[in-house]
C-alpha cells in the first residue's frame, strides 16, 4: 500500500520520434527557454516532494538522451521503449519491477508536457491515491460540432460530460501493468494509460487541472510552452 507520504516513482515515456515540429530533432529535445523540452519536464517532476524517482524511456537508437543519473537530488533511470506510447510505459515500468511493488502507486507524464504545476500534482496524489487511480484532465470549454466527409457541420455535440486527458496519470503499478498486457495481448493500441484501466474494468476519477498544462505537438506550443515557462503560468507552487 501507498503511505501518505511515500515517494513515488514517475514514468516519462520519451521514445517518440515526431518530427514535425523541429525536423530532424525529436521534439523533447527541442530547446525552449534555453533547455531542452525533456529537461524542462523532468526538473519540474523532480522537484515535487512526492515524487522519488524518475524512469525516462528512451528509443533504441537515441543518441541526444545527455546521461543524466539524478536530477533535483532524486535518481534517473533509463530504460528503451517500444513503437507505441503504451510499449513505452510498460517497458518503463518492468524496469521498476524491482523497485516498486504491485500495490504501490505510480505516476506516468508525457515527455511533452513541460509545463506542469506542482500543485496539480500534489492534487493528483491527494484524491486520486483514495480513489484507487485518477488523472489530471480539463473540462472541455469550447462547442463541439460534429463534421461530415466534406467538414459540413452534421450536429452540435453536449459537451457537458466531456474532458480531456491530461498526464501525469496516477495508478497501482501492478493494476496498470497488467492492464496494459492486456491491451497489447488484444491488439488494442491504448493512447493513455486511463484508457487501458477503463479496458480492466476500472473507472479512473477525473482532477481538474490547470490549461496551462499543455503537449507540444506543433510549433505554436513551443512559442507558448516559453511564454508560459518565462512569464511562471506554469511555475512551481
Amino acid at each position: 500500500m501507498t503511505s501518505p507520504s511515500e515517494p513515488l516513482w514517475c514514468v516519462v515515456p520519451a521514445a517518440g520520434r515526431s518530427t514535425r515540429v523541429g525536423g530532424e530533432v525529436p521534439k523533447q529535445y527541442l530547446p525552449i527557454a534555453g533547455k531542452p523540452m525533456l529537461q524542462h519536464t523532468l526538473e519540474r517532476l523532480a522537484a515535487h516532494p512526492r515524487i522519488g524517482g524518475l524512469m525516462v524511456v528512451l528509443a533504441a537508437d537515441d543518441r541526444r538522451w545527455p546521461g543524466w543519473s539524478a536530477l533535483g537530488g532524486k535518481p534517473v533511470l533509463t530504460a528503451i521503449g517500444g513503437a507505441q506510447r503504451a510499449d513505452s510505459v510498460l517497458a518503463g515500468l518492468f524496469a521498476l519491477r524491482e523497485r516498486v511493488a504491485d500495490a504501490q502507486f505510480i505516476l506516468v507524464h508525457d515527455a511533452a508536457r513541460p509545463c506542469i504545476a506542482a500543485a496539480d500534482v500534489s492534487r493528483l496524489i491527494e484524491l486520486g491515491v483514495p480513489a484507487g487511480g485518477a488523472l489530471l484532465a480539463a473540462p472541455l470549454r469550447d462547442t463541439l460540432k460534429r463534421a461530415d466527409a466534406e467538414r459540413r457541420v452534421t450536429t452540435t455535440e453536449p459537451r457537458e460530460t466531456l474532458w480531456r486527458a491530461l498526464t501525469p496519470q496516477l495508478f497501482r503499478y501492478g493494476e496498470l501493468r497488467d492492464a496494459l498486457r492486456a491491451a497489447a495481448a488484444a491488439g488494442i493500441e491504448v493512447t493513455d494509460e486511463a484508457m487501458a484501466m477503463e479496458r480492466a474494468g476500472r473507472r479512473p476519477l477525473l482532477v481538474e487541472g490547470a490549461e496551462s498544462n499543455i503537449k507540444l505537438t506543433t510549433p505554436a506550443d513551443l512559442a507558448l510552452a516559453e511564454f508560459l515557462l518565462r512569464n511562471g503560468a506554469a511555475a512551481q507552487r
